[in-house]
């Protein structure tokens, strides 16, 4: 497969990878989708789940793999980026794309150890209260489904975020894997060119010493 070829391969499914992202990270702010939590959401009367507001979904995921996805696409195609300048630049925008899966990774990782935000009750607090009962689980919950009963409202809200997160979180994953095919791809591109006859010859030139 020729870098020009590649690029393409990897663009399509960031466009994909970015809408999942974005619209998970949405989503995560409309509980039992409802819109309420959202409305009535403070510091000192949070609703919300702290990790959603980091929207890790929506910058992370979104913007900082959506840009690098139209440059990499760019290369791809007939246009002014697809050059060896293009794929040069593709490194750095793909870089910039894993930075954005790593803190969308990070964010989503983080929501899952530390469970929703929702009016339950805690070992420390009998009582029914808003904050997160799960905190301090280590994560025990995410395979303790009888711990999910302090949870009363919203109502399944830990299904509601563990599955939102998880597919953030392997959106992320394949973001960063993505994004570093395309850096050894913009590599290759910067000496092969984008695999048109003449950039082809011009670069067993320079391999070669032809």
């Amino acid at each position: 497969m020729c870098t020009g070829a590649c690029s393409k391969f990897v663009a399509i499914p960031l466009y994909v990878l970015v809408l999942v992202s974005v619209v998970c990270n949405i989503l995560l702010f409309f509980p039992d989708f409802d819109t309420k939590y959202a409305q009535d959401d403070g510091e000192t009367t949070p609703r919300l789940t702290a990790e959603v507001k980091y929207m890790g979904g929506v910058i992370g995921g979104g913007i900082m793999a959506l840009i690098p996805a139209i440059h990499i696409h760019l290369t791809g195609t007939k246009t002014c980026c697809a050059n060896r300048c293009g794929m040069f630049l593709s490194i750095g925008f793909a870089a910039a794309g894993v930075a954005g899966g790593v803190y969308s990774l990070a964010v989503a990782a983080l929501g899952l150890a530390n469970g929703p935000t929702c009016l339950g009750v805690s070992p420390s607090n009998p009582l029914p209260h808003w904050g997160t009962p799960f905190a301090n689980s280590s994560g025990s919950y995410l395979t303790d489904q009888s711990q999910w009963a302090l949870c009363f409202e919203p109502k399944d809200v830990v299904q509601f975020n563990l599955a939102l997160f998880s597919t953030l979180l392997v959106a992320a994953g394949l973001q960063i894997i993505l994004c570093s095919i395309q850096m050894v791809n913009g590599l290759f591109g910067c000496i092969c060119g984008t695999c048109s006859g003449k950039e082809v010859r011009e670069a067993f030139r320079i391999l070669f010493w032809w």
